[in-house]
């Protein structure tokens, strides 16, 4: 079985072609990605579901090895249209970690207080520490979306936004943060069946809000506020990677392909053991 897991950097460099964005001056055209798209694929569904596995497994040996090292911090951002799959990402792939050190974020419109202050104040507080993995379901970038396509924001905030976003990502990544930012490309007509899936499901009802048919309407204008989004805040430290994503399966494959080899980069390492403790033998 071919393991995506195992591939060279060139090799993982060659999927990824037209789906890095990392240069805030130049144009990322969303459109030429095909969320249909399966870069990842070993080209069978139950060997691309077993590879994912395995990596599950493979990820929950290195966070805990992330997690002894104690010299980074992980942010992984995981944003999307509604129904792009960013629950069942979290769950498939990040699903067998330990719960030590590791931490889901959902973010929802902000509260009376958070409103208060500026808007990356409630996102700051949810910064991983040393050691921790810090998953975000939805994120800071609601802030450069919802407001753009509801036309809250003048041209000029906007751009306002893009920067400051760029400088805080960067000065995390200054003080050892990772940044990993992963947005879930899915097509129109994927979301409609996902979301019909949901009101035909009556254990799913719970996951549909009426104010998702209203979101849907504006599928295009959400198009462009992501695609103006990515092309702004990909930068070196913390670039965009947009996934295909109408196969569940090629998902998972692919953002855990990605995050694993982004650990094992780091070089990981248990820290030494106390000298002390060398010769004590437990009676």
């Amino acid at each position: 079985m071919s393991k995506p897991s195992k591939d060279s950097d060139a090799a993982h460099d060659k999927r990824l072609a037209g789906l890095v964005h990392a240069d805030p001056k130049a144009r990322f055209n969303l459109a030429k990605v095909d969320p249909g798209h399966k870069p990842f694929s070993v080209g069978d569904k139950a060997q691309d579901k077993a590879v994912v596995e395995e990596l599950a497994q493979e990820l929950d040996g290195l966070q805990n090895l992330f997690w002894a090292d104690r010299r980074f911090k992980l942010l992984v951002v995981v944003q999307g249209m509604d129904a792009c799959g960013k629950d069942g990402t979290l769950r498939h792939v990040f699903g067998r970690m330990t719960p030590l050190g590791v931490h889901a974020v959902s973010w929802r419109a902000p509260s009376e207080e958070e409103r208060s202050h500026d808007f990356l104040w409630r996102i700051h507080q949810r910064a991983p520490a040393a050691g921790e993995i810090v998953l975000f379901n939805r994120s800071h970038y609601e802030d450069v979306l919802v407001p753009v396509v509801k036309r809250q924001l003048t041209g000029k905030q906007i751009a306002q936004r893009y920067a400051q976003i760029n400088d805080f990502e960067r000065m995390l990544t200054e003080h050892g943060t990772v940044i990993l930012k992963y947005m879930l490309h899915i097509s129109r007509d994927e979301q409609r069946l996902r979301l019909q899936d949901r009101l035909d499901d009556p254990a799913k009802h719970w996951k549909f809000l009426p104010e998702d048919l209203e979101v849907r309407k504006h599928w295009d204008a959400y198009q462009d506020a992501y695609a103006d989004a990515l092309s702004a805040t990909g930068t070196p430290w913390a670039p965009w990677t947009v996934v295909p994503a109408d196969s569940k399966t090629h998902r998972n494959l692919m953002i855990a392909t990605l995050v694993a080899r982004a650990l094992k980069a780091l070089n990981l390492r248990f820290p030494e053991g106390d000298p002390a403790l060398r010769d004590v033998r437990v009676e």
